[in-house]
């Protein structure tokens, strides 16, 4: 058996898998299970199987890309989850790891890649967020809120979670009226004009990407609110002035270990002294990690996702205290979901504005992030910092509080 074989072999026993290879030779492997699905896939010639096995981590998404991977039964999340069903990260098993000797090269490589320094960050955050805005008009809500949605219930619309992840995070900033807030990493300006919405606190949003400063700008002078919510291009660590709140929603992803410590700091010594702050992004479920080729190449240079450790260990020599820690553990998997199934009902118009290679690039993207964070390694971390213990209620129950006044307002 090829060694791809070999990997399938053990790796698929639940649901079933189905190969056809290029030389027309068809093996089967697992046993139909509920819960799992059935999948059948095709190499369309006789390297493809080689290149994945040759380099996991690039091999198996650039192959889907390239069409040298068809999914013939179901598609290429069920391939995903799939396989990821097969070998949870709670198992703790390792998959199809690369050899120890290449591990430690890549190892070294993402380090290295996750240095952002200042003249970096930009050209990284261009790369992804800087595309078509008619690109993430088809797949996110109307509000273009690009991070982790909040399912109250894993039914709800993915408008109704992301206003809910909204009300979550303002609820944790203990917002009170007249406050000024930094929105380190704002967006398209949703969560900027919500925060002053619902609030009246007056904010400054801060991007590194040109087309985001601009749709934040015009959605904010459309409001009327322009005096009231700002929009600047500018990097986090050139940011002065003070403030009584700060929140960062998925921004923290591009910062790069080597500048964690310099982040914490700078936020905190933007806060006023009886300030808060939150901060939402991706992280690992277990100990710190390096980001897979195929992301880091072709999605998001310079990303890498935090181990709790990482964000705790960073800030611990400042004095910022952590307040509170919330774990999402479904809550993007859910969002993802609803990203993918609307990117593959907008097929043809993804294809019009780039090309078959960059769809399949999206959904490949959508599909592996997805089992990340429903059965892979993947979830998301809210940490709410002070700069005084005794600024936040002792209790939680002012965070329930003020979410349900944030929702009785939609």
């Amino acid at each position: 058996m090829a060694l791809i074989d070999l990997f399938l072999a053990r790796r698929v026993t639940h649901g079933t898998l189905t190969v056809h290879h290029a030389d027309g030779k068809t093996l089967n492997f697992g046993t139909p299970t509920p819960g799992y699905p059935d999948v059948a896939i095709r190499f369309t010639d006789a390297g493809a199987a080689a290149a994945i096995v040759r380099d996991p981590g690039l091999g198996a998404g650039e192959a889907y890309m390239n069409g040298r991977l068809v999914v013939e039964q179901g598609d290429v999340r069920d391939l995903v989850r799939l396989l990821t069903m097969n070998d949870p990260w709670e198992a703790g098993n390792n998959g199809l790891a690369a050899a120890p000797s290449r591990r430690a090269v890549q190892a070294v490589t993402h380090r290295i890649g996750r240095i952002n320094m200042a003249r970096r960050s930009k050209r990284n955050v261009a790369h992804h967020y800087d595309l078509s805005d008619r690109l993430y008009d088809l797949f996110l809500d109307a509000d273009r809120q690009y991070s982790c949605a909040y399912y109250t219930d894993p039914a709800h619309t993915l408008e109704r979670a992301q206003d809910d992840k909204k009300a979550h995070i303002a609820a944790k900033l203990a917002l009170k009226p007249g406050m000024t807030v930094l929105d380190i990493g704002c967006g398209w300006g949703g969560m900027a004009l919500y925060l002053h919405q619902h609030t009246g606190a007056e904010v400054l949003g801060v991007t590194l990407s040109e087309e985001q400063l601009k749709v934040a700008r015009e959605r904010a002078a459309a409001a009327g609110v322009a005096d009231k919510v700002k929009f600047e291009l500018i990097d986090y660590r050139h940011v002065t002035g003070t403030f009584d709140r700060i929140v960062s929603v998925g921004m923290f992803e591009h910062v790069g270990p080597a500048h964690y410590t310099t982040f914490f700091r700078q936020c905190r010594d933007l806060l006023s002294d009886d300030g808060v702050m939150l901060l939402h992004t991706i992280g690992r479920a277990g100990g710190p990690g390096v980001t897979d080729k195929w992301t880091t190449k072709w999605i998001f240079p310079g990303g890498y996702n935090p181990a709790l450790s990482e964000i705790i260990s960073a800030n611990e020599s400042l004095r910022f205290m952590v307040t509170d820690v919330e774990v999402l553990r479904l809550h993007y998997g859910y969002t993802l979901d609803a990203w993918y199934d609307r990117v593959v009902a907008a097929r043809e118009q993804i294809i019009a504005l780039y090309d078959e290679n960059f769809y399949r690039m999206w959904q490949f993207y959508l599909a592996g992030a997805g089992a990340a964070f429903q059965f892979g390694g993947m979830v998301n971390y809210q940490v709410q910092f002070a700069k005084s213990r005794h600024t936040l209620p002792i209790t939680r129950d002012y965070i329930m509080e003020m979410e349900q006044k944030y929702r009785a307002q939609r």
